[in-house]
């Protein structure tokens, strides 16, 4: 009787764990489908795209994933160029699973370009440019900060100096590496000798932009505007769209050289074990940052501190003005199509649009010219960059450009 007592007991047993597993089998069944909202989300990045017309366009800029990789390794514009291990992950990931694509599409400058002449996303009729003034702008407001090396002060300063910077002498400072008594004599004290090395690298970089931060908390104007001694910049283009924004407000306008946000380790709010996502604008295509937001970032960017946060975290410097305000600070980048680097095919740039740009760059002369396609009274060997070009269009007042009027 005892012995069938505890067979009975291990059958009851048995037949509980066997009803047990049935139930976990049918819960998953039982459940409804999840919604696209349910299911695990990257970390927040907010909504960002093109500015046009005042609406986000939500189609980023693809670039050319080689021109990144020449930028990026030493060459003939470049000392030392910026070491590959100091990337982050995620970009070099992309690098390596983009490159060959961009091969097999040709080595030329026009080989991966996405934009395919769509003239809509670079016209003023669809730029910010329509939008009514939010706030009435002085060109003494902006600080514009070019950067440079002792080595380009004759080959490429000399250009700017003829051309925009002719007309922004007053709000134009520039940033190099050494001292040029013929610079000195042009700019005056708005050349600031930074004393950081002239190598290409990130350190050198950073230490540039450290001090071009500092300068502009200093000077007191409502917004910061950063390019490369390569750049055109449009002024009146620029004022518009800056003054259809609040200086006081969190604005961060750029656009990015990724079609994508990069991920590095997070090592300023954490230890580096964990992650963090965030766009970033090209140093070489220029930028502005309103001066409530440069404020904000003093923590991590004034006196010195910009240095040691690009450090902890292994990036270069707009990359690191890219991590500040994205991931520590949480405000989005605006992405704006009026904002040029070499490292786009600028020839696709719509010629009826080149004049509502904000900045435009050069590059790769002779059998890989990479210059706007306009036309004027400067030939290709007169004017190999197409800026003086560009500035007669713009200021057909100016002296040198009357000399070469065509009758």
């Amino acid at each position: 009787m005892h012995l069938s007592r505890v067979g009975i007991s291990k059958l009851c047993f048995l037949l509980s764990l066997v009803f047990c597993a049935f139930l976990l089998l049918l819960i998953p069944g039982l459940q409804p489908p999840r919604r696209q909202g349910d299911l695990p989300q990257p970390l927040p990045q907010g909504k960002t795209g093109w500015v046009q017309g005042g609406s986000v366009n939500q189609q980023p800029l693809k670039p050319n994933v080689l021109q990144l990789i020449r930028a990026a390794a030493p060459g003939p514009d470049t000392e030392g160029g910026l070491d590959m291990k100091e990337w982050p992950v995620g970009l070099l990931q992309t690098v390596d699973k983009r490159s060959e694509r961009a091969e097999v599409l040709g080595r030329n400058l026009s080989a991966y370009d996405p934009d395919k002449r769509d003239s809509s996303a670079y016209s003023s009729s669809s730029s910010r440019q329509d939008l009514p003034v939010k706030e009435p702008l002085k060109q003494g407001d902006i600080f514009i900060a070019v950067k440079t090396t002792r080595k380009y002060h004759k080959s490429r300063l000399d250009l700017l100096f003829q051309t925009w910077i002719s007309r922004a002498k007053k709000e134009t400072f520039i940033f190099t590496d050494g001292e040029d008594k013929e610079l000195r004599e042009k700019a005056g004290n708005q050349m600031i000798n930074t004393n950081c090395s002239a190598a290409h690298t990130r350190q050198a970089l950073c230490c540039k932009m450290s001090v071009e931060y500092d300068k502009f908390i200093e000077s007191g104007k409502k917004w910061f505007c950063h390019v490369d001694d390569d750049n055109y910049v449009n002024l009146a283009s620029l004022m518009r769209l800056l003054s259809s924004y609040s200086h006081t407000q969190d604005v961060y306008l750029g656009r990015p050289s990724l079609d994508h946000p990069i991920e590095a380790a997070e090592r300023v709010k954490s230890d580096g074990s964990i992650s963090v996502k965030f766009w970033f604008a090209t140093g070489g295509a220029g930028f502005c940052i309103s001066r409530g937001l440069a404020l904000k970032m003093s923590p991590w960017a004034s006196l010195g501190n910009f240095i040691s946060t690009a450090e902890k975290i292994r990036l270069p410097d707009d990359c690191t003005i890219g991590y500040i305000i994205e991931a520590l600070l949480e405000v989005k980048m605006i992405h704006s199509r009026l904002f040029h680097s070499h490292l786009e095919n600028l020839q696709r740039l719509p010629i009826d649009t080149v004049l509502s740009q904000v900045t435009l760059s050069y590059g790769g002369f002779e059998s890989h010219r990479n210059v706007v396609s306009v036309g004027g009274a400067f030939s290709l060997v007169e004017d190999p960059s197409r800026f003086k070009t560009v500035h007669c269009l713009l200021y057909s007042d100016t002296n040198w450009c009357s000399s070469k009027r065509r009758p």
